[in-house]
């Protein structure tokens, strides 16, 4: 053997030792070099060597935006116990208000050859193109959970949005209301975009005209102050209900309509999504749809456990149903506005 590496590195022209790197497709190496021994192996006869298991760090990262919305913490809790199960250790990693960003820890992590990272609510992409190549050079094994933009190219585990809406719509027009409003995230955050095509499909499978439920739309950062105040337009708007697309944005539209002088849900119906700890505690407890937390945490676990493993995990979306848990912020209506 340590024949052939001689003949490769004296054809390829470089060290031995880089040839060895090569071949276990060390990060050290530059493609175009690798791709140089490559090249080598092939005119001399030699194989070309099979996948490789890389050594990574037993650190595997857990990436959210904040810390501030409960599901976040609720999803690190739970896929950090699993790694740990595992054997890996947990790099709990959150923007910072002093401007530490994604960015910022991709680089750390990588600087310590990272096992694997899992995105939870956000993803590579909100990092910037610069470390999105990065991850994708390194071929680090990534998995998004609930991702906030479109990655066609990675493994994500998502909550089933539009059946939750649809989960919501029709417990609500069940109880009556026919003037229904949607509150979700900004525009291009991908789990609302599903949000709002299930809030229409809803709406048009019962001929119901756009002109109708368009103007019951209202995005919002995901905030409760954001929610209060896009809460008060909607019901500017005639909305009796309001579907919204987090527990805190539902939290902050029950502040909206109480400033209003409105009383929920005697005046008002508001559902959540994500089922977040203390939801059933709040005035009123919150309906709302609960997202498996563990079940999700068990899927982006095993699917980084295989990349990790060298096994080929194909990309794509696996979604997960919600379940409406029906607490006292929700009932009939009071009134029903002019249509």
């Amino acid at each position: 053997m340590n024949k052939k590496l001689t003949e490769v590195s004296q054809f390829a022209g470089v060290s031995e030792a880089t040839v060895r790197r090569a071949l276990n497709d060390s990060p050290l190496v530059a493609p175009a070099t690798r791709e140089r021994v490559l090249r080598a192996l092939d005119i001399l006869g030699l194989p070309r060597p099979t996948a490789v298991k890389v050594e990574r760090s037993p650190l595997i990262g857990v990436v959210v935006p904040d810390l501030q919305n409960p599901v976040f913490p609720a999803f690190a809790e739970a896929i950090a116990g699993r790694l740990n199960k595992r054997g890996w250790i947990p790099v709990l990693c959150t923007r910072t208000s002093d401007g530490v960003s994604e960015a910022n820890y991709i680089e750390m992590l990588l600087a310590q050859n990272i096992g694997g990272i899992v995105f939870i609510g956000s993803s590579y992409a909100d990092a910037g193109p610069e470390q999105g190549a990065a991850l994708r050079k390194r071929k680090v094994p990534l998995v998004l959970v609930n991702p906030a933009d479109e990655n066609a190219d990675a493994v994500r585990i998502s909550a089933d949005d539009a059946d939750a809406v649809s989960q919501s719509l029709t417990h609500l027009t069940g109880m009556g209301h026919e003037r229904i409003g949607l509150l979700v995230g900004p525009v291009g955050h991908v789990p609302s975009a599903r949000k709002l095509a299930a809030f229409a499909a809803f709406w048009k499978a019962r001929q119901v005209p756009s002109d109708r439920w368009m103007p019951l739309v209202g995005h919002a950062l995901f905030s409760m102050e954001a929610g209060a105040a896009a809460a008060a337009g909607l019901l500017a708007r005639g909305a009796t209900a309001i579907v919204c697309g987090s527990d805190e944005l539902a939290l902050g539209a029950v502040r909206g309509v109480r400033r209003l002088g409105l009383t929920v849900p005697g005046g008002v119906s508001v559902t959540g999504f994500d089922d977040s700890l203390f939801m059933g505690a709040v005035d009123p407890p919150l309906t709302t749809c609960r997202q498996p937390v563990a079940r999700m945490a068990d899927a982006a676990v095993e699917a980084l456990a295989q990349q990790i493993q060298g096994h080929r995990v194909d990309p794509g979306v696996t979604l997960f149903q919600t379940e409406l848990i029906v607490r006292n912020s929700t009932g009939r209506p009071a009134r029903q506005s002019p249509t």
